[in-house]
């Protein structure tokens, strides 16, 4: 695991691949994306139509309010919560629960799930510059689908359905 730079709450690290020569290269799952799994699921447990403010999911969860307030901007942009003002506001689920995929909260908190460099270039640019070259792409990209099938296997319903009676905030999830 690589150290993240600005961490929310000093020493938290977040697991990365490193590609050689290139810095970080793409980050399986961050704090961002862990973070995002965990908000929208305690906004899901307040049941339909039901809302919770964001200051009390970051005490609950024990995480850095001003970083849940950039945790929900991806995901009010994906259309997956929306906030509710005034008195007794906070925010709500924007779809029922068992029409959002976790995979739809990954891609909206990370922007992407490859698990390779090169398997994003492909998306928006000309593509890494080995590809026709390369023996492992094949692997990747079945790797890659692999991840997509599974976090697009899981409704935030399910994680609400399976929650542990006395779910608490756990250092590390």
């Amino acid at each position: 695991c690589l150290g993240v730079r600005g961490a929310p709450q000093g020493g938290r690290r977040r697991c990365a691949f490193k590609a050689s020569g290139e810095g970080e290269g793409i980050m399986l799952i961050t704090t961002k994306g862990r973070y995002a799994m965990r908000l929208i699921i305690r906004i899901a447990q307040q049941g339909p139509g039901g809302k919770i403010p964001l200051r009390k999911v970051a005490e609950e969860e024990d995480i850095s309010l001003k970083y849940l307030e950039q945790v929900v901007r991806p995901l009010m942009a994906a259309g997956l919560v929306r906030s509710v003002r005034g008195k007794g506001g906070g925010y709500a689920l924007a779809r029922d629960a068992a029409d959002i995929r976790a995979g739809d909260v990954l891609r909206a908190a990370e922007g992407s799930t490859v698990p390779v460099v090169c398997l994003a270039l492909e998306d928006g640019s000309d593509g890494c510059p080995r590809k026709d070259a390369c023996t492992t792409v094949r692997f990747w990209a079945g790797l890659d689908e692999v991840i997509e099938q599974y976090v697009d296997s899981a409704t935030i319903a399910d994680f609400v359905e399976h929650a542990p009676a006395a779910a608490t905030a756990v250092e590390g999830c």
